[in-house]
């Protein structure tokens, strides 16, 4: 009897330092998954191999959760299918490494494959898959596996209940994510802070506020995210007295927000893009430690408020300072100057961006492609775009949308058709980019064609955005009872815009009666938008029905609409010139004003061109009366040009940006000065490119 027991004592401890070497291995793979230590974690798994654990099932487990910590997807996959047997946690393990390294895809694709082993999902595994649909938003397989959680019952625990109604939220399912919302047993910070985040991807601003205040009446504690989601929220919708109140509320209660880089940030972009320069600049100065957002958040801010001058000023200051300027940073400025069409300014901060490592990241040179299009920089955008080292969809994106805006659809097409040779898929901008450039191209069997690929292609979920390029394709080409038969039978809701598209094309054509009918949905829609009245009276004084127009015109007057002034401006030796329409108040407005009228004497001359008060009909600001054509914004920055020596420079291009739709008569008055100067002029509108040359324009009167 007692040889039996010393016998069982040998036996127990061997398996009992078995046991203990086991869980070293286990706690040191777990540290490394912590630290993303990848080196040691990879010295362990040669260990393991070498010492008898090659099949133990929780070290491959660790292993997989190591590597994918590591961002090792591929040796993660390697262990998992040389397990002799695995269990729900194994599959489970690979399903979160994909989701944590940005490839959602793959882990529904193990999901389905999880159904044929037998085993059933538990909690985890069901919410790590939800969040996977999220993340590509696809509702549609996040809805079944909703119905699972619900068969199952694991609907009612709040960590699947969160993920449900995050996942609905990221997929533009807002109303299924509120209805979650308000039919859930219990509530935590992650479940509003969900919801906040998805009234804000939903574009409603005012929800998160009501939001947030019903939070904290329930006493419910906020943290950073909720913060900067609500501040977010603030300045897509102006709010700067709820931003100011925010801010108060954290003065009040001690809250550090200059420790918290989120939240100053998203405080200081708030008052920035409501027009609160000062209070975004005192917040700025609190800060002890500024981080590059801070910064980004402030230049956008002076860049918003048109003061160039405090922009390079503070980036000076930024280049300084001895914070590291990121990719953001660098993004950030190149689509300030992008959207000003900065060139001079742009080609510095590119020249910038190539000396220091993150300006030789993808999302830097997509930014520097942007801007080099919106310039007017075709050749420059092209060669960027072949010395790229790697391209994303983005840059294949961006420019596909620069030759679309230049009404180059072939060459958008062309470069289309390259993009998918190169392995790179399409997403819904990349459709939408290819439809606009159809549009802008008069294409319009191609950008059927393209509307018919996208409806086929699951994996994306075509907007209203998509369908409303066709409907102004086939309006702008006539085929206006085609584009109001598409808006009835497509499956989404239509907005505003698609509607305006239609009416445009009705003014364009003279269909008075199809754009009757659609200008009263159009106000009923978006009544208290000064461009939609401009637009149905335009229309209406082109076919002579002057009453109809004189009572719209009336209606505005009454509703006290007001329409953005039209404002163009050009770059003449590294400086930036602004002007309004009817402006007098540059150094040389005489001067200016002089050469215009020489050049309207010449053209009328040379090539009969007459100032018609029917052209201004057409124009979207107030610069639309007869003895104002000549004083028209982008005229007035084309004769500073002019002024300056333009037209003694034959080679030269003159650049000139407008923020609003280039007129018909200006349109008439710049091909004829290209005609009789003999020069180039580029003008960027609101829509697209306008190239002029020897009496011709690019757009081919087709805008």
């Amino acid at each position: 009897m007692a040889s039996r027991g010393i016998l069982h004592s040998e036996l127990k401890e061997p398996l009992l330092a078995t046991l203990r070497k086991r869980q070293i291995y286990a706690d040191i793979l777990r540290s490394c998954s912590k630290n993303k230590l990848l080196d040691l974690g990879i010295q362990v798994h040669g260990a393991l191999l070498t010492i008898g654990f090659r099949f133990d099932m929780m070290l491959s487990q660790d292993l997989i959760d190591m590597y994918g910590k590591c961002g090792q997807v591929v040796r993660a996959r390697q262990v998992f299918d040389r397990m002799p047997e695995r269990n729900l946690v194994s599959w489970t393990s690979l399903m979160c490494v994909y989701v944590q390294n940005g490839r959602p895809e793959e882990s529904l694709s193990l999901f389905s494959q999880l159904g044929s082993t037998g085993l059933k999902p538990n909690d985890f595994t069901l919410s790590t898959n939800l969040k996977a649909c999220g993340m590509l938003s696809v509702p549609w397989i996040g809805m079944q596996i909703h119905d699972v959680c619900l068969k199952t019952g694991y609907d009612l625990q709040i960590l699947v209940a969160n993920t449900i109604l995050d996942m609905y939220s990221k997929s533009g399912r807002i109303a299924e994510a509120t209805c979650m919302f308000e039919t859930m047993p219990g509530r935590n910070l992650i479940t509003w802070n969900a919801m906040i985040s998805g009234y804000n991807l939903a574009g409603n601003g005012r929800k998160p506020l009501i939001l947030f205040r019903k939070m904290k009446e329930e006493g419910e504690v906020h943290d950073e995210f909720t913060l900067t989601s609500v501040l977010k929220a603030c300045t897509k919708i102006g709010a700067a007295r709820e931003a100011t109140q925010i801010h108060a509320s954290l003065i009040t209660n001690g809250f550090q927000y200059s420790d918290k880089v989120s939240v100053a940030g998203s405080l200081i972009d708030s008052y920035s893009k409501c027009g609160k320069l000062f209070e975004a600049r005192r917040v700025f100065n609190q800060i002890d430690k500024k981080h590059v957002i801070s910064w980004s958040a402030l230049i956008l801010g002076y860049a918003q408020e048109g003061n160039l001058a405090e922009v390079m000023d503070i980036f000076s200051l930024l280049r300084e300072s001895t914070i590291q300027v990121d990719e953001y940073a660098m993004s950030s400025m190149m689509a300030i100057f992008a959207d000003l069409a900065l060139l001079e300014q742009g080609r510095q901060i590119h020249g910038f961006s190539i000396k220091i490592p993150s300006g030789l990241r993808i999302s830097v040179c997509n930014s520097a492609l942007d801007m080099y299009l919106k310039c007017g920089m075709t050749e420059e955008a092209e060669k960027l775009f072949d010395k790229m080292p790697a391209r994303d969809v983005v840059s294949w994106t961006v420019m596909i949308t620069g030759y679309g805006k230049y009404g180059l659809g072939k060459e958008a097409i062309h470069l289309f058709n390259r993009m998918q040779s190169h392995n790179t898929n399409p997403d819904d901008v990349t459709y939408l980019a290819i439809l606009l450039a159809c549009s802008h191209s008069g294409l319009v069997e191609e950008g059927q064609e393209y509307l018919s690929k996208l409806c086929s292609d699951e994996s994306i979920k075509p907007r209203v955005e998509h369908y409303a390029c066709v409907v102004d394709l086939l309006g702008r080409s006539g085929r206006l009872v085609e584009a109001k038969n598409l808006i009835s039978s497509m499956p989404v809701k239509p907005n505003v815009g698609i509607w305006q598209a239609l009416l445009s094309a009705c003014r364009v054509h003279g269909d008075i009666d199809m754009g009757r009918e659609v200008g009263d949905v159009v106000l009923k829609m978006d009544g208290e938008n000064p461009v939609n009245y401009v637009m149905l009276s335009n229309m209406f004084a082109n076919a002579g029905y002057w009453e109809e127009c004189q009572q719209l015109r009336e209606m505005v007057a009454s509703k006290k609409l007001k329409k953005d002034a039209g404002r163009s401006w050009v770059e003449i030796d590294k400086e930036i010139h602004f002007f309004y329409g009817g402006d007098d108040i540059h150094p040389q407005a005489q001067q200016i004003h002089g050469v215009l009228e020489e050049m309207g004497k010449r053209m009328k001359q040379e090539l009969g061109y007459v100032n018609e008060a029917k052209h201004a009909l057409y124009d979207v600001d107030e610069e639309s009366k007869q003895d104002n054509l000549r004083v028209h914004s982008e005229k007035l920055a084309i004769g500073l040009a002019l002024v300056r020596g333009g037209w003694e420079k034959k080679t030269r291009v003159i650049r000139v940006f407008k923020n609003l739709r280039v007129c018909v008569d200006c349109h008439e008055f710049i091909k004829g000065l290209s005609r009789i100067l003999q020069m180039v002029f580029v003008v960027r509108d609101a829509n697209r490119f306008h190239r002029f040359e020897n009496g011709l324009c690019s757009c081919n009167e087709y805008w």
